[in-house]
């Protein structure tokens, strides 16, 4: 569960997370948490757009685990986009999640600004409040934009990435370059059609695993990250 893959500054990312999105505040987002912490997720995933921050916080706050043994990512949203704007979204999301620091911060969106938005998170880095610094949802000239009018290159980028979408070119270029890949939406966010692919079911009735389970070994053995924030029923 907890296998951690180094970004380039040899900072620890569990390599299986669970994203928060769309889970609903109150008691489904409370019982949704403590059954991940349960299970053994260390790595969560959340942004301002979701609109859970403060409920993540309070439930990791609740678990009675240290700080320290939990890797919260967070993300800055395209409205918030700007040197002092990100750094003021930066200070409401730690103020909510009720901690002193982020595990890993990221930009949304490549928005209006993200230049400014990155000087933004490369200070705040540089003062130890981001242990790793990155990117989503961001193509390869964005990518390329941001390292050449920056003193830190992104570390990490989290696109979308599945069997039927598996971002050949773009994976290519962020090994290249040393930018991690984390994949959002690994399951294809329940998509039926890749879940009852014939050479997928056939797999897993060889091995004695669920479609689900043959995906994510898939993402695992490609070496990309988790954010597994899905229900497969």
């Amino acid at each position: 569960m907890n296998k951690a893959i180094e970004a380039v500054n040899g900072y620890k990312i569990p390599q299986v997370g669970f994203g928060v999105y769309k889970i609903k505040n109150g008691k489904e987002f409370e019982m949704a948490i403590h059954e991940a912490i349960r299970v053994g997720y260390r790595h969560f995933d959340t942004a301002k757009i979701y609109g859970n921050e403060e409920e993540l916080g309070r439930e990791l706050q609740n678990s009675g685990i240290p700080r320290e043994q939990f890797f919260i990512t967070s993300k800055v949203w395209t409205t918030d986009l700007g040197y002092e704007a990100t750094k003021k979204a930066f200070e409401q999301t730690c103020k909510k999640l009720n901690v002193t620091y982020l595990d890993m911060y990221l930009i949304h969106f490549a928005g209006p600004h993200y230049l400014e938005a990155w000087k933004a998170m490369e200070e705040l880095y540089s003062e130890g409040k981001i242990k790793v610094i990155g990117v989503a949802n961001f193509e390869i000239h964005h990518l390329e934009n941001v390292m050449k009018h920056s003193r830190i290159q992104p570390m990490i980028n989290q696109i979308e990435t599945h069997p039927e979408f598996p971002q050949n070119k773009l994976h290519e270029y962020l090994a290249r370059h040393r930018i991690l890949h984390e994949a959002w939406g690994p399951l294809g966010q329940g998509n039926k059609a890749l879940l009852d692919r014939p050479e997928l079911t056939e797999i897993a009735f060889h091995h004695n695993k669920s479609v689900a389970q043959v995906i994510l070994r898939w993402h695992l053995q490609s070496f990309y990250f988790v954010r597994k924030g899905e229900v497969v029923k």
